[in-house]
C-alpha cells in the first residue's frame, strides 16, 4: 500500500470551492478519502463535488457549505459529515480572510477582530470540534493553512501576518496536547499562489516580476504544489510529523533579495 493511500479516511476541507482548497480536496480524494467541500456558498460546493463524482464515481464528495465565522455552522458542518460519511480523520482548515489592506496604524478594529476571528478562533473551534473523536480513536491529522507571512513583517498585510503567526503556535500547541492520543496538527505556509485570493498580487506585471526575481524557483506557485503537502501531512508519510510549518514557497523565505 502507498504511504500517500487515503482509502476509507474521512477528510473536511473548509475554503475547497476554489483555490488551494479545493485542489488539497481533489487530491484526497484521487488518493482514496471521502471529502466534504465546504465554502460560504453551496453552488461552488455542489460543482467541486461534481467534478470529484465524475472521475471516481458517486458517493466519494458531498458538499456542506458553512461561514467560519459562525461557530453554529461548523458544528453543524462537523455533525451533518459524521451523519453522511461518520467520523472524520482529517481536518484542513484553510478558509481564511483579509478584508484590509494597508498599514496598521490604518486599520478598523472591526476589521482586525474579523481576520483574529476567521483566521485564528474559526480554526480553534474546528479542532475542538473535530479532535475529540479523533482522541478516541487515537487517529487523525489536522493540517492549518498558514502563510509565510506568518514567518515575515509587512507594511501592507501586517494583521493578516499576524493571523497566520498564531495559527503556527494553535498547531505546535494542539500537537503538544494531542501527541499523546496519536493525533497529528501541523501548519502548511505556502508563498504567493495563483488563487483568486492572491489574485491582486499575481496579476500586477510589476508586482509579479518583482516576485519571480526574488524567488529561486523564478516563478510563483500554483495550488496543486500545495495540495501535495497537504497529502503527505494527511497520510502515513507523515505519521511522524506534528506540530510543524512546512514551508511551500518555491524558496522566498530562504533567499537574500540582494543577491542573484
Amino acid at each position: 500500500m502507498s504511504l500517500f493511500d487515503l482509502t476509507g479516511k474521512v477528510a473536511v476541507v473548509t475554503g475547497s470551492s476554489r483555490g488551494i482548497g479545493k485542489a488539497i480536496a481533489l487530491r484526497f480524494a484521487e488518493q482514496g478519502a471521502r471529502v466534504v467541500i465546504s465554502s460560504r456558498k453551496m453552488d461552488g460546493c455542489a460543482a467541486v463535488v461534481a467534478e470529484i463524482e465524475a472521475a471516481h464515481g458517486p458517493g466519494r464528495a458531498i458538499a456542506i457549505p458553512a461561514n467560519i465565522s459562525a461557530k453554529d455552522d461548523l458544528k453543524r458542518l462537523v455533525e451533518e459529515t459524521e451523519s453522511a460519511f461518520g467520523p472524520i480523520d482529517i481536518l484542513v482548515c484553510n478558509a481564511a480572510s483579509n478584508p484590509y489592506y494597508g498599514p496598521m496604524i490604518g486599520i478598523t478594529d472591526d476589521q482586525f477582530r474579523k481576520i483574529l476571528d476567521n483566521n485564528i478562533l474559526s480554526n480553534h473551534w474546528l479542532v475542538q470540534l473535530a479532535a475529540p473523536g479523533m482522541i478516541e480513536r487515537k487517529e487523525g491529522a489536522i493540517i492549518i493553512v498558514s502563510s509565510i507571512g506568518g514567518l515575515k513583517g509587512s507594511p501592507v498585510i501586517g494583521a493578516y501576518n499576524v493571523s497566520k503567526a498564531a495559527d503556527m503556535q494553535l498547531a505546535r500547541n494542539y500537537a503538544c496536547e494531542y501527541g499523546e492520543h496519536n493525533v497529528r496538527v501541523n501548519c502548511i505556509a505556502p508563498g504567493l499562489i495563483r488563487t483568486d485570493f492572491a489574485r491582486a498580487l499575481w496579476e500586477n506585471p510589476a508586482l509579479l516580476a518583482a516576485s519571480n526575481a526574488t524567488t529561486p524557483l523564478r516563478r510563483i506557485g500554483e495550488p496543486d504544489e500545495i495540495a501535495g503537502a497537504a497529502v503527505f501531512l494527511a497520510s502515513a508519510a507523515g505519521r511522524f510529523v506534528t506540530g510543524q510549518t512546512l514551508v511551500v514557497d518555491g524558496g522566498v523565505t530562504i533567499a537574500s533579495p540582494s543577491i542573484g
